[in-house]
């Protein structure tokens, strides 16, 4: 039985669980998918109904017939060879992903954390949304377009005035530097200048009032929900602008709600998932909260909650990939 990490070659996350696993004596093998073709190779044949063959690093080689479980961390793109045309290099890349992956992928009784297929059909926000509904989670109001008359249409109809958010990664690459996009709260001035709203999808969503956020992170069965509190105006805004100002308490979430996140990941085919909640208000009760979700992340970071609040995360992806889901 071998546990496969996909994880990038320096990662503190991954080398928590794999440490984890060999004090378990559970063999775990390493591979960043950058690896490939050059520093990995992959051999294998299709023949009497199933797959076999092997994955051959420097250091290690894995048979494919000994895969129980893979844990998809955040592995890197494949690498090509220098001296290839961006056209060879982008065929190469879309061949390699459904070749290593595919065969990965076809194995039987392999346990996924999470089956890419699967993760990235959550990804898709609009998908979240209304599943999300579905389970009895509180979405808000969400507007999806590229017309500025919508958007102006939307604002206007605001009680609590709109934010504008990412529906992929806030991370943009330029000029080899990196840069990350925030939830923004949109100013009169912001909407009155709408141009560029025409060349892509944008999303907005009611402004939700706040008391404290959640980050929810669900691993099987274990649910652990951190409360986040805000010490700056823009942290207050999107938690992740100002992590320095952030405050951590460990918390138990209502019933219903966690009911509703775990019909979430079912419906999903999710077995790890990273919520983001915003714990509000309730108007019925002034010292109650309502809890409404923002997002789920099917690979969100975890370490930054081990680290300020201490939940045990790691022991549990340990326990959940060493026993093949099984607990």
């Amino acid at each position: 039985m071998t546990v496969l990490v996909l994880a990038q070659e320096l990662d503190r996350t991954a080398d928590g669980v794999i440490q984890g696993l060999s004090e378990a004596g559970v063999p775990v093998v390493r591979i960043d998918l950058s690896w490939f073709p050059q520093r990995l190779a992959l051999d294998a044949m299709f023949r009497d109904g199933a797959w076999e063959g092997c994955l051959r690093t420097e250091y290690h080689e894995v048979d494919l017939a000994s895969v129980r479980a893979v844990w998809v961390r955040s592995p890197s793109l494949f690498r090509m060879p220098e001296g290839m045309s961006a056209a060879e290099a982008d065929y190469a890349r879309r061949e390699a992903k459904l070749g290593v992956a595919g065969v990965l992928l076809a194995l039987p009784g392999v346990f996924w954390v999470n089956r890419p297929d699967l993760a990235a059909t959550a990804a898709y926000k609009p998908v979240q949304y209304s599943v999300g509904a579905r389970c009895g989670l509180r979405i808000p109001r969400t507007l999806i377009t590229n017309r500025d008359t919508a958007v102006t249409r939307f604002a206007r109809s605001s009680a609590t005035g709109v934010v504008c958010k990412p529906l992929s990664t806030n991370l943009l690459f330029e000029n080899d530097t990196y840069r990350m996009g925030y939830t923004r709260r949109l100013t009169a001035p912001d909407l009155a200048d709408l141009a560029g709203i025409e060349v892509t999808a944008h999303q907005l969503q009611d402004w939700v009032p706040k008391l404290r956020e959640c980050r929810a992170v669900i691993v099987g069965e274990d649910v652990f929900a951190v409360a986040i509190r805000a010490g700056s105006q823009e942290s207050y805004i999107d938690w992740k602008a100002d992590i320095q100002s952030l405050s951590f308490e460990v918390i138990d979430l209502p019933d219903r709600v966690v009911t509703a996140l775990r019909a979430f990941m079912s419906e999903l085919g999710l077995v790890y998932g990273a919520f983001d909640l915003v714990l509000g208000p309730d108007p019925h009760d002034e010292r109650g909260e309502v809890v409404s979700m923002l997002e789920c992340n099917p690979g969100g970071q975890y370490g930054f909650l081990e680290a300020m609040a201490g939940v045990p995360i790691t022991d549990s992806l340990v326990r959940l990939l060493a026993g093949g889901g099984i607990r």
